[in-house]
Order: structure tokens, then sequence, then C-alpha cells
């Protein structure tokens, strides 16, 4: 799978070039509300899932774009953007994202004081910090932070099921940064059965179904085997997600 280009866009250029709680108890997993970048590592036995398969490998994600909106106020350096739960009030189905950050370059051992940000469209497919057609975000934070991975090499964000908007197929964006250095970027693709179930129904359901499948994707077009979110849930009780996201460092 190829590697996209890390450059920001300005805009969506030709549209884009149940509880918290019960979810992360059935999780069992947590990570540090603090800001250090420290880098160390364990073994561990990895799993990479396509649709509902699971099998074993050990593989770097692939590099994707930033853009179009990726945060230009420095939250990777300010630790009140440190936090777990990011929806600022933010309507929506609850997910609770768990994110494992694994070493390809040394057997897939897992990679703990990572800082691992991640930034998602609200129900609407609108993003904070920027205006958009139709849409203001300037000054507005919702919807993005960051976790410190721990000894599992884990991190649990508390958020929604993100909307979506024309020409991109659901997704949401993560940087991984180890030792203050930005070693990944990439984007996390979500099942479109659940997806398709999800914009059925409360806040989704005006804005209807996505129109832009992964397989038409510019950004999945090209396989999402490694980027897939296996989740579970429904949209009364609110969804778990999880993936391994595999640096080399």
């Amino acid at each position: 799978m190829k590697a996209k280009s890390l450059r920001p866009f300005n805009r969506r250029e030709a549209l884009e070039t149940l509880s918290f709680a019960g979810v992360a108890m059935s999780l069992g997993c947590g990570s540090s509300p603090t800001s250090p970048t420290t880098s160390s590592s364990s073994s561990t036995t990895t799993t990479t899932t396509t649709g509902g398969s699971t099998s074993s490998t050990c593989a770097v994600s692939p590099s994707e774009t930033r853009g179009p909106y990726p945060d230009q106020t420095g939250m990777i350096s300010n630790t009140a953007f440190y936090r777990r739960d990011i929806t600022e009030g933010r309507s929506g189905t609850p997910l609770a994202l768990t994110l494992t950050i694994v070493n390809a370059g040394s057997g897939c051992a897992v990679v703990s004081g990572a800082n691992v940000e991640i930034w998602q469209c609200d129900a609407s497919g609108n993003y904070s910090e920027y205006a958009q057609p139709g849409y203001n975000g300037v000054g507005q934070t919702f919807l993005r932070g960051v976790q410190t991975s721990d000894a599992s090499g884990r991190v649990l964000f508390n958020t929604i099921y993100p909307g979506w908007y024309q020409g991109r197929a659901t997704h949401i964006h993560v940087d991984v940064w180890v030792s203050g250095r930005l070693v990944k970027s990439t984007q996390i693709a979500f099942p479109e059965n659940t997806s398709a179930e999800v914009y059925r129904q409360g806040v989704y359901a005006s804005k209807g179904q996505n129109t832009t499948s992964n397989a038409s994707d510019n950004v999945f077009s090209d396989g999402v085997s490694l980027e897939l979110a296996t989740v579970t849930g429904s949209p009364s009780a609110g969804y778990a997600a999880t993936l391994q996201i595999g640096v080399s460092i």
C-alpha cells in the first residue's frame, strides 16, 4: 500500500485531495492524561483486522494525508488537550476508541509513551478550528485531543461516531509522536454497514447516508486492511472501536 503525502490542506480541495464509561470498562484499558514523550516497548502478540476476520501480522500502517483540517494550535505541546473525552458537548452516538501503538521495526513490540493525537468531524461533517462552507469552527477545539500510550501501548478516547462530508468516506485522523517526533500520520476507516446503521438515526439522520464508499474514497481506495477499525455495539448503547497502528522507530 502506497504512502500518501502528509501535506496539510487549507480546505476540502476537490472534496478532500453505552455510555463512555461502560465501553471503557469493557475494554479494560486506560491511558495517561499527561504529556511526557518518553518511549519504551515490550513484546506482544499482534493482529490486524480486515472486515470481521483477524490474522497475525506485523506491518507499518499506511501513511495518509493530514489534510484538510489538521490541528494548527499546537495541541501536541499543550497539556490542556491531553484528554480522554474530546466531545466538548458535541451530539452523536458515543464511541470509545482504543488504539494500540506498536513498533513494526521491532517485531511489533508495543510502544509506551507515544503521544497520539486524533481529530475528526462532528455528526454534521464539520471540523473545529477552521472556517468551512456553511460553518465557522474558528476558535473551537471539539473532537480533537491527545493521549499518551500506556504500558500496553494503548490509548483510549471517548468521542462520537464520526459524521461525513461530501467526497470522503467516514474516517478519523491520527498522528503518532515519539520523543517529540512525528512518526506516523494515518487515518481510521469504518465498516460501511456500521456507518449506515448509525446514519439512519439521531442527529445523523437529517444528513442521510454517506455517498462515498471506502473503495471510492481518494484515501482508502487502495485498501483498508491495515486501517479498518473493528467496531462493536449499537446505536442505542454506543460503540467501541479498536485498531492497531504500526510505526517504524
